[in-house]
């Protein structure tokens, strides 16, 4: 019998506590985690996010991880409730699936194990008033402690070290399949590190010295098919076509859903036509782009790149189901800023728009008209021609918006230009059912 074992039965008074009832006790307090476990699991996510960095990628990683941690949740709840040995268990789908996300956009592996390590903390924390409240001798709740503490404890150590072998396996696969040194040469030349550009060509046949146009194409199917990576391999390549570039695009592969993608040009391109590259997107049918603006050199590679991931941002935050969006748009560069930090957007934008913040059709229509009105230069002609409104219509939205609610909201034309893009791109992730109410 090991120490943890005999102090269980002992309990802190040194009295012994039956294994059975340790037992009974475990699975009443269970229980009652089990009632908090979906608000168990999202704080939880959002610990791990915040305590480490590198796993807050973009929000489709984001709810990857939240996944993760509710079935992770869920299963060590049942386990505790029904008394299920460790050995008998299978991992679930999710957290193999997060591991395999990890080792393909090679996230470290460190990573993955220090969120297990975070997870059992916060998890054991999250009993103790779950514990406490047993009607039983402080006795019989420390030694419930320690059984939960050691059931959650060999339950970490065995799915931590199965999806670290589940990540290690498919990293070594997705560096084989991927051609290790492309891949590498193109996360160099993001990283800041020394990249020989004659050495960079030779191997991708790519020129670094060229204007470029950053791509990332990602799938919107539930299950990834087999050829998810030759159809964004497509589109990309449809798109270069369209855009008369003067050579072809590099692609690289970031894992089974998502692709990188430079388009190259001789000379900085003077226009794009956005349409045509959305129809292109949409035709595919499965899948989204977001795009840069065009760069020149070493540092243009690197920032069309920043400002295609920042625009898909934008799109998977809103759940937007455009085909394409550019960071070029109109109000989307400053709402990929603000989406970085949510919570803080989402009171600043109530502070600034008041009632017109609520998530109602009303206050969606006025937001609307508001905003097409202040990218017209405040016309109501042209914001009535956008909006295929009456003039008069347009007059009295806008002066309903600008008073709307018991005072009137923000008079500072620029901070209501920018809440309204933001409302108009982020949707329900900044707007409140009883916003200024």
């Amino acid at each position: 019998m090991t120490t943890a074992m005999r102090a269980e039965q002992a309990g802190a008074g040194g009295r012994e506590v039956p294994p059975e009832r340790v037992k009974a006790l475990v699975a009443e307090a269970a229980l009652r985690l089990d009632r908090r476990q979906p608000q168990i699991a999202r704080m939880m996510s959002d610990l791990i996010a915040r305590e480490i960095k590198s796993l807050d990628v973009d929000q489709v990683f984001l709810e990857l991880l939240r996944a993760s941690v509710d079935a992770n949740t869920k299963t060590i709840t049942h386990i505790l409730i029904n008394d299920i040995p460790i050995e008998r268990l299978q991992p679930t789908t999710a957290a193999v699936e997060y591991a395999l996300r990890l080792a393909q956009r090679d996230i470290p592996a460190n990573s993955l194990v220090r969120a297990y390590s975070v997870g059992k903390d916060d998890f054991i924390e999250q009993t103790f008033p779950d514990v406490q409240a047993l009607d039983c001798s402080p006795e019989e709740k420390f030694a419930v402690l320690q059984h939960m503490s050691s059931v959650v404890g060999r339950y970490i150590d065995w799915i931590s070290q199965y999806v670290f072998d589940v990540y290690e396996q498919e990293r070594e696969r997705w560096i084989t399949t991927q051609g290790n040194v492309r891949a590498t040469l193109i996360h160099d030349v993001l990283n800041r590190r020394t990249v020989n550009p004659r050495e960079f060509e030779r191997e991708t046949r790519y020129r670094l010295d060229a204007h470029h146009l950053g791509m990332v194409v990602w799938s919107v199917r539930r299950e990834p098919a087999p050829d998810e990576l030759r159809i964004m391999t497509q589109v990309v390549t449809k798109a270069a076509a369209t855009a008369g570039c003067s050579g072809p695009p590099l692609i690289t592969a970031v894992d089974r859903t998502t692709a990188w993608a430079w388009l190259p040009f001789v000379v900085r391109p003077a226009h794009l036509d956005m349409e045509q590259l959305r129809e292109i997107v949409d035709l595919a049918g499965v899948c989204r782009a977001a795009f840069g603006l065009s760069g020149a050199g070493l540092a243009g590679f690197r920032r069309t790149h920043a400002q295609a991931q920042a625009a898909r941002r934008v799109a998977v935050t809103s759940g937007e189901t455009a085909p394409a969006i550019s960071f070029g748009d109109d109000g989307v560069a400053i709402t990929s800023l603000l989406a970085n930090d949510l919570e803080s957007t989402r009171a600043w934008v109530a502070e600034v728009l008041g009632p017109l913040a609520s998530d109602t059709e009303s206050a969606r229509s006025l937001r609307e008209t508001l905003r097409v009105f202040f990218l017209t230069g405040e016309s109501y002609t042209d914001t009535a021609r956008i909006m295929q409104l009456h003039r008069n219509t347009v007059k009295y939205r806008v002066s309903k918006a600008l008073s709307h609610g018991e005072t009137a909201i923000s008079t500072n034309r620029v901070d209501l230009a920018v809440a309204l893009s933001v409302c108009h791109f982020l949707g329900l992730a900044v707007l409140s059912e009883r916003a200024g109410q």
